[in-house]
């Protein structure tokens, strides 16, 4: 059964680390993937990376709330299109938003839970979401990004 793990918050030094890739596609990384799920809808979240719960692993998952749950191990961006400026939230940053640009197409290459490749092209929220994320993968988090600050 899925565990709800601690968010860790923009203070802590891993959020600003790059996180390992994934080489074990194993009952280990499935397990942190069922708890990173289960942890992002807990927290009504739309994303989260690993790093978020203290695991410095290049994993995600994402709901936008249209295309379904997704999960991305070693994700990568190969492609970026456009450009729009939007407000981001994030779990590891309470009470703060920030306007941030970002490509509005993008291509995402990345492995699913065992190890299989596969790429997803996404626009609009879906693409945000996919970046927000990978962000934090590279040790960025919004606020490294943002060209406004924005208080709730």
């Amino acid at each position: 059964m899925a565990e709800i793990r601690e968010i860790i918050t923009e203070e802590d030094p891993l959020l600003h680390q790059d996180a390992a890739e994934v080489h074990r596609f194993n009952s280990s990384l499935h397990t942190l993937l069922d708890d990173m799920k289960a942890t992002m809808y807990q927290a009504n979240g739309v994303g989260l990376a690993a790093p978020q719960v203290g695991i410095s692993k290049r994993v995600i998952v994402v709901d936008d709330g249209e295309n379904g749950f997704i999960e991305m191990v070693n994700p990568v961006i190969t492609h970026r299109e456009g450009a729009a400026e939007a407000t981001e939230y994030c779990l590891s940053v309470p009470d703060r938003g920030g306007r941030v640009i970002r490509a509005t197409k993008i291509k995402v290459e990345a492995q699913d839970r065992f190890g299989n490749p596969f790429s997803v092209r996404a626009s609009g929220l879906l693409a945000r979401i996919f970046q927000h994320e990978i962000d934090h993968l590279d040790g960025k988090l919004f606020t490294d990004v943002m060209i406004a600050e924005v208080r709730d």
